[in-house]
This record gives structure tokens, sequence and C-alpha cells, in this order.
């Protein structure tokens, strides 16, 4: 392939498997459009997939996905532990290969609006993508979430980008959805150890994120990170959620060690790392150097992130982590040699 996108969508559904393969089918339908990867969260009730391959590919597959999440979901029952405003919650766009995200950004738009007009969904664009730069975030698109979307919906300066402006049953059913474009965001959770009281671990893990999220400008703020402090009851302990949105910036070696240091001062300890759906193989090499200090080839600095970071501790857990299923490279090569996911 010439040019490659990732699309990463995520929907509000994390524990019936019939929607979610409904879901999955949808997308994996299109010809060329390759789904890469599938993270589930009972807790947080919400599925990530990720698929990439062509442009056009691509594009239609989200369509798809989105269309079957409409249909399979219903917003006015959803329950999780992740903010959302919609069936589909986020639908972004990555350049891979051979792409510029301007290019991305473009898609993405195109995409919105045949959402918006087809599917009868509220679409708010954001990123590269958005039309004005109050709408950039994609913690201002979802503010107020599903619960909110009624009242935000008629604020002037709220007015979705596409798709119905009026709150109907449709829209009670689906929500709205975010589209836009963006380079890899490393979605990764850090893992508190539980002490035995809930609320206090719970309230840590909500100082930390609040200390280390750029918004903060604390002592301890790293640029480009978001930061949620939450319990996950599936679990038994409270993460510290982070989307790092640029990793060339703060990367994964760099938000740990933050991490790390904050959750001392608060007198508790980092035990493991989570990583949410799929990572460039290069985020966790420069992990590895980082953290190891050391000048070493590509796969032993890959050998030391796996370690420093213990991403192995979810093995237990059901979330192990497996660099041929975990490297976006590494899952596309496998599925258009005709591996499954």
């Amino acid at each position: 392939m010439e040019q490659i996108i990732e699309c990463v969508p995520n929907f509000s559904e994390g524990r019936d498997k019939k929607i979610i393969n409904a879901i999955v089918h949808a997308a994996a339908s299109v010809a060329e459009a390759y789904v890469l990867h599938v993270d589930s969260g009972a807790a947080a009730n919400r599925t990530v997939v990720t698929f990439a391959g062509g442009p056009q590919a691509v594009i239609e597959a989200a369509f798809q996905a989105v269309k079957a999440a409409a249909e399979q979901i219903d917003m006015r029952r959803h329950h999780g532990e992740h903010p959302r405003i919609g069936a589909t919650d986020v639908l972004p766009l990555v350049p891979v290969k051979g792409i510029s995200l301007a290019e991305c950004a473009a898609l993405a738009r195109r995409l919105a609006e045949k959402v918006g007009n087809e599917l009868n969904i509220p679409v708010y664009c954001y990123e590269a993508a958005a039309s004005a730069p109050y709408r950039q975030g994609l913690e201002a698109c979802r503010r107020g979430e599903y619960e909110g979307l009624r009242n935000k919906m008629t604020d002037p300066q709220w007015k979705p980008d596409f798709g119905p402006a009026q709150w109907s049953e449709s829209v009670a059913k689906t929500g709205a959805t975010v589209i836009g474009a963006r380079d890899f965001l490393g979605a990764v959770n850090f893992n508190l150890a539980p002490t035995g009281d809930r609320a206090a671990d719970l309230a840590a893990a909500k100082a930390v994120a609040k200390e280390i999220r750029t918004a903060s400008g604390s002592r301890w703020s790293l640029p480009c990170v978001k930061a949620i402090g939450w319990w996950i009851e599936e679990y038994g302990f409270a993460q510290v959620s982070t989307n790092l949105t640029d990793m060339h910036t703060t990367g994964l070696g760099q938000a740990y060690e933050r991490v790390l240091l904050t959750a001392h001062l608060h007198g508790m300890a980092v035990t493991g790392t989570e990583v949410i759906g799929l990572l460039p193989q290069w985020a966790l090499v420069d992990a590895g150097h980082w953290l190891a200090g050391s000048d070493t080839d590509d796969q032993t600095a890959l050998e030391d992130a796996i370690d420093y970071l213990e991403l192995d501790s979810m093995e237990t857990l059901g979330r192990p982590f497996d660099p041929d299923e975990k490297i976006v490279e590494r899952v596309l090569a496998a599925v258009r040699k005709g591996g499954a996911v």
C-alpha cells in the first residue's frame, strides 16, 4: 500500500459480545480494510477497535462500524466508568504511511458529513479536523457527556458540525459522535497498588492525574498529556489513565517516571502499565532507551520497555502484552498475510 491510515473508534459497549462482534464484523466486511485489534473493558463499558488500510477502504469501514453501533447501542441505557457522549464516542483517523495529517483531516470531515447526513447522528469534528480552535480538544467536544448533550446542542457555540442540531428520539438513542484526525495517541493506564482503602486509592489516582496533566500547569505537569484517575472494579485497583497526544514530546518512559514520582508523593506505588489498543514500535523502543538509559538495538530496547513498564503485570487479569498483538506494524503485516485477529 502506498497510503495507509489507521482508524481507532471507541464504542460505548464493552460487555455484550454480540453487539461488539456486530460492530467489528461491519468494519471487517469492507475489502482492503484490516481489523488489527479489539480491546473491550467491562467496567468502562467501552470497546476500542483498531483497523487500517488504504484511505477509501478505511473511511467506508468506519462508516459501516458507526452505522452498526447506532443500530445496536442505546445510549439511554448506557452506564460505564469512561466519559462518553455517544454510541460511537470518538473516531480518529491517524496517518501511518504516505499521507499527511492535513489529508486525514479532510477525510475526517468528509466522513463526518456522511455520518451526519445519512445516519442522522450529530457530529463534532476535533483535533486537526476541528472547525474552530475551541473544538480541537476531545474533552471540550465531550464535555457534559451524553447526559448533557441535549442542553449542549441548544448552545449556538456547540451546534454540531454535521447532522441534526435538535434533540429527537433518534439522537437520544445514538448520542453524538466526535470525528477527527490526529497523530498517534498513546492510551496508557498506570496501575496503583491497592492499599485496602478504595476511596483513598481513588482520591490518590485523581490527584496524580491532575498533577501530571498538561492543563493543570502544576510543577509536575507534562506537555501533551491528558489524564484522569479512576477505580476499575474488575481489577480491584485504581489507575491513572492517560492519553499521550504527542509521544515525540512526552513518551511512555517520561509519563511512567512522572506517574511513579507523583504517586510516591501520595504514598502510592505503581505496579504495572496497561496499553489500550495498539502502539507504533518506535514508541516502545524510545521508552526502552529512556528508561534503561542505554543505546542498545531496537529489540533490546523493546524488551527493556516491557520490563521497566511492567507490561506483563496484566497477564494474570487476562490482559497479556504480546508485542506481535500490540504493535501496529506487526499486526498489520500479519493480518495482510492472512492471520487472524
